[in-house]
């Protein structure tokens, strides 16, 4: 079974999207990641990063054009 890869973007990365990762993290057939469009994000969104996910969720609108 081939999983689903879940990408879950915030601004900093430090609630939002790292709580989302950790939710999701349990579902079968499902690995997540998290990162932040802000230059001082913990984990700052990549190339690889887009490329990996099958499926990208913005936490708010305004992060889908970040």
């Amino acid at each position: 079974m081939a999983l689903m890869r879940l990408l879950f973007i915030c601004s900093r990365n430090r609630f939002r999207s790292p709580t989302a990762e950790a939710v999701f993290a349990a579902a079968p057939g499902i690995e997540t990641a998290s990162a932040g469009i802000a230059p001082d994000a913990e984990c700052p969104v990549t190339e690889d990063l887009i490329q990996w996910a099958d499926l990208i969720l913005a936490m708010e609108t305004s992060h889908k054009t970040g």
